[in-house]
């Protein structure tokens, strides 16, 4: 092997930075080559190829966002748009490919590898939403700017004597809710594992407003209800007033944390020995805090599992 290619694709999310600067210096290192693909794959249906030197990822770990930026392509989940990313690889001689990005782009890779690209898949999303893994790159640093923005909208909640949801993304999985509303100290957390029990939340405000609470912080995540309507809901059955922080694209923004500069070195780093090695259709993940691999198809068939016992811990310390 003495080419590897490296993309992101789909949603961004910090530290796909610190893992672009991974896999480059890893491969650097070990004397092969590096290509940057940009817009992920529609940039390499494209040709959108540029080589990276070491220099190219020098002062990027810091950074959100990703370098090579990030696209989503219609045209790639077509075997026409698949053949013509084949033959940018061939045009290129680029012997492996290594794919940042979540199940979509995983997926992507999938393909690519049965077509007989030698492909690595490392997850990048904040959703957390890919069960072989315990933590995805970005979902750390996405919960920590919820929790910074939970904080402040308490101080401002307390003034007014208001309740208020805080809508996260999430897409299906509850994952970014559930761990800054523990952290944060949310009354309440609604999420789709679970669903939504507004006579529960609207006790729960009756009770501490009776105790003399001045505020009250709902998680919500995206994928359970529209935050608008459980505002109206709560304030008809509570008559507290109830304000809405719909968070949106700010959770994918910002400095990666340390853990997951880490996470990202280290995924990015087992992902290009694993080509060396010859393995293809391999996905990098964590458990137990040990760098793991398996078959992309198993990974993408593992199912994401709620936590219960965090989600019981919420209830028993929100009371």
């Amino acid at each position: 092997m003495k080419t590897i290619g490296v993309l992101t694709s789909g949603g961004d999310a910090p530290g796909m930075n610190a893992s672009i600067r991974s896999v480059v210096r890893t491969a650097i290192y070990n004397g092969i080559k590096v290509v940057g693909v940009k817009k992920g794959y529609d940039g390499l249906i494209n040709g959108n190829l540029e080589e990276m030197g070491l220099s190219s990822v020098a002062d990027i770990i810091h950074r959100g966002g990703t370098k090579l930026r990030t696209a989503r392509s219609e045209e790639f989940k077509t075997e026409k748009g698949r053949k013509k990313a084949l033959n940018i690889l061939k045009v290129f001689d680029v012997d492996g490919l290594i794919v940042i990005g979540g199940d979509g782009s995983f997926r992507g890779a999938k393909e690519l590898s049965k077509l007989g690209v030698p492909t690595i898949g490392i997850p990048g999303t904040i959703d957390n939403d890919l069960g072989y893994t315990d933590y995805t790159i970005g979902f750390d640093t996405a919960i920590n700017t919820v929790l910074d923005a939970i904080s402040k909208i308490r101080d401002t909640s307390t003034s007014h004597g208001r309740a208020n949801i805080v809508e996260v993304m999430g897409r299906s999985s509850g994952d970014i809710a559930l761990y800054s509303g523990l952290a944060g100290g949310a009354e309440s957390v609604i999420i789709p594992e679970v669903g939504n029990d507004v006579d529960e939340v609207c006790q729960k405000i009756i009770k501490g407003r009776n105790r003399g609470k001045l505020h009250s912080i709902i998680m919500l995540a995206e994928g359970i209800g529209k935050a608008d309507e459980l505002s109206k809901e709560i304030e008809s059955k509570t008559g507290i007033e109830t304000r809405v922080t719909i968070l949106g694209h700010i959770q994918r923004g910002g400095s990666p944390t340390a853990f997951d500069r880490i996470l990202a070195s280290k995924m990015g780093s087992e992902a290009v020995k694993l080509l060396l090695s010859g393995e293809s259709g391999k996905a990098v993940g964590i458990k137990d805090n040990r760098i793991i691999n398996m078959d992309i198809d198993e990974a993408l068939n593992v199912e994401s599992k709620l936590d219960k016992d965090m989600y019981e811990l919420t209830k028993i310390l929100s009371i």
